[in-house]
């Protein structure tokens, strides 16, 4: 049976002056109160302003005890690995199991350039850095005396605490190109892209159980997920408008057509949203993490429905 997942608006608040936390677990509060199965927070430092993943997680977690929850995605390039693996761990103990860490590099553009520029990381280096940093963490998390000769110096290091989950939690990759496709399954938990379609995602799918089937995986222990963007309105007109204002005040785009057409978006009615969502159902689509246009606790009454509707 599909997961729904809610993607906080951590972003979205501080783009309109608001730094309170409150509001963020209040529609944490209510999308767990309408059987939403998963609570998920994007992360950037200072290309794309909010509050920071991990401690806002850890409030969720403690908030919201009976739902997953995870990083949509994190950046881990920009955070020394020994460090983020004791973090980690500890999300991990706190939500007692419940976290999925999902990563990315991030796009290339100036703001994120700027971004570890000011972090103080070689942005040509980022892909690399953040595979070694979640070998090193993983191996960490095994509990065992850690020696590390890489980019990271690290002596017999023993770390505590242990995640809940021996070895760690779920990592999936965000990305959609094909070297993104062979690590999720090849060396990773699954895949967490935002695609242009349905079709797309499921073809990217298949090439991702292609990898794993090659590598002697088990396929159901994959976690097959995608972030999508929604604009739910009767009024088709008015949702498309606020699909097209929130691409680009998110994205700091003029024109939110491209961005509209590669990051699955969706405007439109209720019932169109159900077709919509259930293409990517049948794709093979089981964790779905979703963004709203407009209205937040709207949304969420709405797409409770939908999911009703649906049967999930």
């Amino acid at each position: 049976m599909p997961q729904i997942g809610y993607i906080l608006p951590t972003r979205e608040f501080i783009m309109r002056g608001r730094h309170e936390a409150t509001p963020i677990l209040d529609l944490a509060e209510r999308a767990a109160s309408l059987g939403f199965d998963s609570l998920w927070v994007g992360d950037s430092v200072t290309a794309r302003q909010r509050q920071d993943a991990l401690t806002m997680l850890a409030a969720v977690a403690v908030r919201e005890p009976g739902v997953t929850i995870g990083t949509s995605v994190l950046l881990t390039a920009l955070r020394n690995p020994v460090a983020l693996a004791q973090q980690i761990a500890t999300l991990d103990r706190i939500s007692e199991g419940r976290l999925i860490l999902g990563f990315g590099i991030g796009p290339d553009t100036k703001a994120v350039r700027t971004e570890y520029k000011a972090l103080g990381v070689p942005f040509e280096q980022r892909a690399g850095r953040t595979l070694e940093g979640l070998r090193l963490m993983r191996a960490l998390w095994t509990g065992e005396k850690t020696d590390w000769d890489g980019r990271w110096q690290v002596d017999g290091v023993e770390l505590a605490p242990l995640p809940h989950r021996t070895g760690g939690p779920p990592i999936v990759i965000g990305g959609g190109s094909p070297k993104v496709r062979k690590r999720a399954g090849t060396l990773f938990d699954g895949w967490m892209p935002v695609s242009a379609s349905a079709q797309q995602w499921g073809e990217g799918w298949r090439e991702v159980e292609d990898h794993a089937r090659e590598a002697g995986r088990d396929l159901n222990d994959l976690i097959a997920a995608v972030v999508l963007n929604l604009s739910i309105d009767e009024d088709e007109a008015a949702a498309d408008a606020e699909l097209d204002r929130y691409i680009a005040e998110y994205y700091g785009v003029k024109d939110p057509g491209p961005l509209r057409a590669s990051h699955g978006s969706y405007a439109g009615t209720a019932a169109g949203a159900a077709e919509w969502l259930n293409e990517f159902a049948e794709q093979g689509a089981r964790h779905f993490a979703l963004r709203f246009a407009g209205d937040n606790e709207r949304h969420l009454e709405v797409v409770a429905r939908v999911r009703e509707q649906l049967g999930w």
